[in-house]
């Protein structure tokens, strides 16, 4: 073998290795990690694992991740009632359609978020005939017609769950019918509660349960909310359950919103939230996990995500893993844990509590990469997976360097080797 033939194999070797690695690097920062075993797989056997999408979100790295690692997932928006029903009697399902169409070329179970809420309602839904409010102030404002009101008001309610749930009756495993009605001591003082009492809670799953029945579907339905934690809360919800159960007004779970900080909620106290449902029988259901990096409304940003301490992340990380331990223990009475989201890219927390305040709420980042959260989560799980200290982009810089060099070497001992039998 000549110098020449020797120089050229070391040069095609560089290339080879140049040209490989910087294929996978180039693909490292729009693209999920094949490598990592999905999220889902790793909790198989405990609950499923879902994320709440935006119309956008169908297509690229997002679905791509989407696709990958969930086998749940529910609207952020375009399901509440102003995204469904914004004109009253025109119903805009072509953004829902197209989700439930993902949903079922990927194999996903779907959440439905949600039927009646006080919020993101429009306010059609909550004037009278003439279009005059029903409510001004918390006070009913025409005591003379608050019958017909009323009335019309859960009629109005009606159309609209009877129009969604027979539309997607055979498309929906689990509803949120009734989103976020206690508050402080009791009932929310909502438009719904002053111009019904309760009626419009214990009204709507019955009439969802009957749809469902009329089209030979089993959906389940839930009552959501948030701070379930909270010992005063859980408890309210707990009663206003029972009652129902004891009725015979139809029920099967509640949704634990589960939007948390890196220090708040204690664990064990969703435990005994969660545990204390089960005891009525009750499915439970972890709605939109996320944690924020803050620790207080007003706390300042930190600016850019690339600003973010390391050790905020991982102090996140190990709440993750406390909680999905926790969860595991328990997955008799959990069917699903949903996160409010895919990835950090995209989240309410980057403008609530705080306009523009950055948060890195999820087990991956803005660049759709595991992030130490990650591992804490998938621990537990079997198969092999990458290193928790290493991205995919510095595993094949290290792999890519040493075969270099390895072949390199190799080649230059060859022919040092040749020369010396010349």
């Amino acid at each position: 073998m000549t110098k020449k033939k020797l120089i050229r194999m070391v040069v095609v070797c560089f290339v080879f290795l140049t040209c490989f690695g910087f294929t996978v690097l180039t693909a490292k920062d729009s693209k999920v990690v094949e490598d990592l075993p999905a999220l889902k797989d790793a909790y198989a056997d405990h609950f499923h694992i879902g994320a709440s999408i935006a119309p956008y979100q169908l297509m690229g790295p997002h679905s791509d991740l989407l696709k990958k690692h969930y086998n749940m997932i529910v609207a952020e928006n375009i399901m509440k009632p102003e995204g469904i029903q914004p004109v009253e009697g025109e119903f805009k399902f072509d953004q829902a359609d197209a989700m439930i169409e993902f949903a079922k070329e990927h194999d996903m179970d779907v959440r439905f978020h949600t039927l009646v809420w006080h919020s993101q309602t429009p306010d059609w839904f909550f004037q009278d005939a003439e279009g005059k409010p029903m409510v001004v102030d918390g006070e009913v404002a025409d005591p003379d017609n608050y019958e017909t009101n009323r009335q019309l008001l859960l009629d109005r309610m009606e159309t609209h769950i009877r129009e969604v749930v027979s539309r997607y009756a055979h498309d929906i495993d689990s509803w949120d019918v009734v989103n976020e009605a206690i508050e402080g001591y009791g009932y929310r003082q909502s438009d719904y509660y002053i111009m019904t009492d309760t009626d419009y809670i214990h009204e709507a799953f019955r009439i969802t349960a009957d749809e469902l029945e009329k089209q030979g579907a089993t959906g389940k339905l839930y009552y959501n909310d948030y701070e379930t934690q909270n010992i005063q809360k859980r408890d309210l919800i707990y009663e206003m359950a029972k009652e129902m159960i004891d009725a015979g007004i139809p029920i099967d779970g509640i949704g634990h919103q589960g939007h948390m900080s890196i220090t708040h909620p204690p664990v064990p106290l969703l435990v005994d939230s969660i545990e204390k449902m089960a005891s009525l029988g009750l499915d439970n259901q972890i709605t939109e996990l996320d944690m924020s990096i803050y620790i207080s409304d007003t706390q300042a940003s930190y600016g850019s995500y690339d600003n973010i301490p390391d050790g905020i992340l991982e102090t996140q990380a190990k709440r993750y893993q406390d909680l999905f331990k926790a969860l595991r223990e328990i997955s008799d009475s959990v069917s699903s844990v949903v996160f409010w989201g895919i990835a950090d890219d995209h989240t309410w927390l980057h403008d609530f509590p705080t306009q523009g305040r950055v948060n890195a709420p999820f087990v991956f980042d803005h660049e759709f990469q595991a992030k130490s959260g990650y591992y804490a989560i998938t621990e537990h799980y079997e198969e092999k997976m990458l290193p928790a200290t290493a991205t995919n982009q510095y595993y094949y810089i290290l792999l890519g360097s040493a075969l270099l060099i390895a072949g390199t070497v190799y080649l230059f001992y060859l022919w040092k080797r040749q020369r010396r039998s010349y």
